[in-house]
């Protein structure tokens, strides 16, 4: 009686990470998961450890997200089993994405990340993804640790600024 509910959270999981054509972030999953009150924290983070270890989905940290992919044999698992995903929770599914998937693509899209370099100074490395074509990717060498995470931080927010100036003065 226990692995009921846990089977229908994974299920959830899966229909969401096959109902998109870009990786989720686990907060994301979250999001709808907890707002709706379905389960608790501790039970969607055991969910999603099972998922990976049975190789239903994939995941990839990066910097301090952790995205989210279905693999075929989630596919696969997800067609044997969507008719245990009722009728309700799949509209709430879609109406969740019709309101916030342009911000969840945006999300995953704009990615930064910084690191030592062998000579001493930090990179920070910013990049744009649109459907997983590379629109923008520059790497930036500072000196400091701070200025890395500072550039990285104004990324998330000036992105799109930083792309047009780029599009308009080499164009």
């Amino acid at each position: 009686m226990f692995q009921e509910p846990l089977t229908l959270y994974k299920l959830i999981v899966l229909y969401m990470l096959n109902r998109v054509s870009f990786p989720l972030t686990k907060a994301q999953i979250m999001d709808f998961v907890l707002e709706r009150e379905y389960t608790g924290f501790l039970n969607l983070q055991q969910v999603i450890g099972e998922l990976i270890d049975t190789n239903m989905i994939k995941a990839e940290s990066i910097r301090n997200r952790t995205h989210l992919i279905i693999t075929d044999d989630g596919r696969e698992t997800l067609a044997y089993f969507r008719h245990r995903i009722g009728d309700s929770m799949r509209l709430e599914i879609e109406e969740f994405f019709s309101q916030r998937e342009l911000e969840m693509r945006n999300e995953i899209s704009i990615t930064s990340d910084y690191y030592k370099a062998t000579n001493g100074e930090y990179e920070a490395r910013l990049a744009v993804k649109d459907n997983g074509a590379s629109l923008v990717d520059i790497t930036l060498s500072v000196p400091t640790e701070d200025i890395a995470a500072e550039i990285c931080k104004n990324w998330e927010k000036k992105n799109q600024a930083v792309y047009k100036y780029l599009v308009e003065t080499l164009f």
